[in-house]
């Protein structure tokens, strides 16, 4: 499933709900635990085909997208922060991807890295708080995913090795890193580089709440026209039983992901690891796998094979960059999404298609303010794509030429739960329970749970019913058990159903379902 659900999803739903003794209106005349017991019955296995990714990167290389500028005080970059996450829920977006290592530097306390200039105008200098935490923890009070983006070699975006911090470990390993062009970048051949950045990922995921690891496009640099990566030493050192460095260089990649999957799946089998890959991995004319478009290639260029990432379940999802319009001769996107759809097939690998609203209004097609819309519909064709991923979040805020508002009025109109990851158990929370809607305030009993998913249908309904995903109003913290609906329209008549959600966004049974007439605003 794409942007927009299928429309088939909501009659598989219906079809799959057992309500063992219940129809009615909820009767206030019997026990609520009874009248749970009962609702309890109610199955929503199926409903979490409904489910999708909606996400948006947040950029700090750069001061892209946050904190907007270093130096800022820690009130002014929790208060930026915070705008951004709210723009995701207006937007009913269910994730971010946050970039808390741009430069082998670090948004958290590190024990391998340095604080990040980004933060503070200087590598090394602590902000006076861990932002990580604060972005985490931010994140979930909003009922939003919250994935660590890595770099994994880039150093720094300039040639000066003297502004790294003394204790960084580019400085005082010199031998571990190149100049290519005007940056620097570790070597990727080195084993000892493999081993700082699969440390640096896991001590994140030991000591928050992430829910996922996210790394982008990066692996060996991008090439320059006439500049060789200079890695021929490490080559001659390790290429041993390789026929050339191009196939050394993707073991190299290869042996990254494979470790670090492994060290996070071993660590929290329930946090995802996703990679964002540019978005061709090789032409039709250099490989028959490949897909028909004229590009440059990241199985030959940058040396990542996702393809065999997907294939070999090293990666949880994919989110390739198909960062060009519709019937761009070189790379068309219609084309692109039916070749990463076909990858992913028989596979439990999840696929988002990221997707750049950083072109709108630059040109071409992309003074379209549909262009993106209509990347979605074609995506909605495809149940194998899981998701959509905005790139970014300035973007997605300064909302050029109505795009946003667009994607919002045609696929994101209301919220949708993410997907649960495949590595995580079946088990559901408890559900909870003394649902009440008077007045438009809505009071429940909760259960102990991450989160609470509202749902709320626009007519009278069954007291025990798997609620439609379309119907969903809201996800709160689990600390929320009582909301006020001021979107109800009045003298419209609603059911409300709630269900509990846990850390790995398991679902439980619904509650007893709340008739409500809403009355003048």
């Amino acid at each position: 499933m794409g942007s927009s659900i299928a429309k088939g999803s909501v009659a598989v739903v219906a079809a799959a709900v057992v309500a063992a003794g219940c129809g009615g209106p909820a009767d206030r005349s019997r026990p609520p635990a009874a009248q749970a017991a009962e609702c309890g019955q109610v199955t929503m296995a199926r409903s979490d085909a409904a489910r999708q990714t909606r996400a948006m990167w947040i950029v700090s290389v750069g001061n892209g997208d946050w904190p907007s500028k270093p130096g800022l005080s820690v009130a002014k970059q929790q208060a930026e922060y915070r705008a951004l996450l709210d723009l995701a829920v207006r937007r009913n977006l269910n994730t971010v991807y946050v970039q808390i290592r741009p430069s082998a530097d670090a948004f958290y306390p590190s024990p391998y890295e340095p604080w990040s200039r980004y933060l503070t105008g200087k590598q090394g200098k602590a902000p006076g708080y861990d932002p990580l935490r604060f972005l985490v923890d931010e994140a979930h009070k909003r009922g939003l995913e919250f994935h660590a983006w890595f770099n994994p070699y880039r150093v720094s975006t300039g040639p000066n090795r003297k502004s790294l911090a003394p204790g960084n470990p580019a400085r005082r390993h010199p031998d571990w890193v190149y100049r290519y062009g005007d940056a620097l970048w570790y070597d990727p051949g080195l084993p000892q580089v493999r081993d700082l950045v699969a440390k640096v990922v896991l001590d994140v995921v030991r000591k928050y709440d992430i829910d996922g690891v996210h790394f982008d496009d990066y692996f060996y640099p991008y090439p320059l026209p006439g500049k060789e990566f200079p890695d021929k030493p490490t080559f001659k050192k390790y290429g041993a039983g390789f026929k050339n460095r191009a196939d050394w260089r993707r073991h190299n990649v290869d042996t990254l992901v494979q470790t670090v999957s492994a060290g996070i799946h071993q660590a929290k089998p329930w946090v995802r690891f996703g990679i964002s890959p540019f978005g061709v991995w090789r032409n039709r004319s250099d490989d028959p796998n490949g897909s028909a478009t004229h590009a440059l290639q990241s199985y030959d260029d940058i040396y990542a094979d996702t393809r065999k990432w997907i294939k070999n379940g090293w990666i949880d999802y994919a989110v390739p960059q198909l960062y060009w319009p519709i019937g761009f001769g070189a790379a068309d996107y219609r084309t692109l999404v039916a070749w990463w759809a076909r990858q992913v097939t028989g596979t439990h690998v999840q696929l988002i298609i990221g997707q750049a609203a950083y072109q709108v209004g630059h040109g071409g097609p992309w003074n379209a303010p549909a262009e993106l819309s209509r990347h979605l519909a074609i995506d909605a064709k495809y149940p194998q794509v899981t998701g959509e991923a905005i790139f970014s979040a300035t973007d997605l805020n300064q909302d050029r030429r109505g795009f946003a508002s667009r994607l919002a009025r045609d696929h994101f109109g209301r919220p949708v739960l993410a997907p649960v990851s495949p590595r995580t158990a079946a088990a559901r929370p408890s559900a909870p329970s003394r649902l009440q809607a008077e007045d438009r305030r809505l009071t429940w009993q909760g259960t102990g749970a991450a989160a609470y998913a509202v749902y709320r249908s626009p007519a009278k309904g069954p007291a025990c019913a798997a609620p439609d995903p379309h119907d969903l109003l809201m996800v709160v913290p689990g600390t929320t058990h009582q909301i006020t609906d001021h979107s109800a329209e009045s003298g419209q008549v609603y059911t409300y159903y709630v269900t509990a959600l846990d850390s790995r966004h398991r679902q439980s049974p619904p509650t007893r379902g709340a008739q409500m007439t809403a009355r003048g605003g």
